[in-house]
């Protein structure tokens, strides 16, 4: 494998699959057949580790995965680490991707798996445990007219901003608001990804967009006073 694949950065999804998993948008057969012919394709050339198709994951998908383990563990050389090991279990394992879901929902899961794996080694706290006890999992229906406040906050605001505020939320609020609205997965696929139930799915992004709200002003209403020194 490249070891300098993660230091190169390209577009992420193709629009494709940006539209497969817009749920306000109708699908026509023609464009549903065309992504399970690529999932097909991608499962196919896994299960031959074929080179060329795993460079091609790579350049794809090589900047939301790094982001994505950025966001859930907060260290670059930690996230860079676990940024290779993914792609060795995507290598080792690829003969388990059937092409029934989205290439990226089975590589955050991966990554997901690691990272808390990770945790358990370092006798930290997992993602999974940190999400038990004492969390309301009572459903939200979570309005979709018009942009969102993470939206509106990017927007409006450096992505550096958004995204030093979404390292302070917890982290079980950070990786939902990341995969919803960085990486645009939707509901029934961050409850794939976390393996939790989509009514705890949608209670942490409600919760999650409730919480960024104020560290965003807190975060506006204290930059000037930093700015000018004072």
């Amino acid at each position: 494998m490249d070891h300098s694949a993660k230091k190169r950065v390209f577009p992420g999804r193709n629009t494709v699959s940006r539209t497969v998993q817009t749920g306000s948008i109708s699908l026509t057969a023609p464009l549903i057949d065309q992504v399970q012919s690529e999932n097909a394709a991608i499962a196919h050339g896994l299960k031959k580790q074929n080179p060329e198709l795993l460079d091609h994951l790579i350049d794809l998908y090589q900047h939301r995965l790094l982001r994505y383990l950025l966001f859930l563990t907060g260290k670059r050389e930690v996230a860079e680490d676990l940024f290779q090991e993914t792609w060795m279990r995507v290598l080792l394992r690829g003969a388990q991707y059937n092409g029934k879901a989205r290439f990226d929902t089975w590589l955050f899961t991966i990554a997901r798996n690691l990272v808390i794996d990770l945790s358990r080694k370092r006798t930290m706290v997992s993602l999974d445990e940190m999400s038990e006890g004492g969390e309301d999992e009572r459903p939200f229906e979570i309005a979709v007219a018009g942009p969102s406040p993470l939206e509106q906050f990017q927007s409006r605001e450096d992505c550096a901003e958004v995204g030093e505020v979404l390292l302070k939320l917890e982290p079980t609020y950070r990786e939902v608001l990341v995969l919803r609205f960085y990486e645009e997965l939707s509901l029934e696929e961050i409850a794939s990804v976390t393996r939790a139930p989509l009514s705890t799915v949608k209670s942490r992004l409600y919760r999650g967009l409730a919480a960024l709200k104020p560290q965003m002003e807190q975060l506006r209403t204290a930059r000037p006073f930093s700015e000018a020194g004072l």
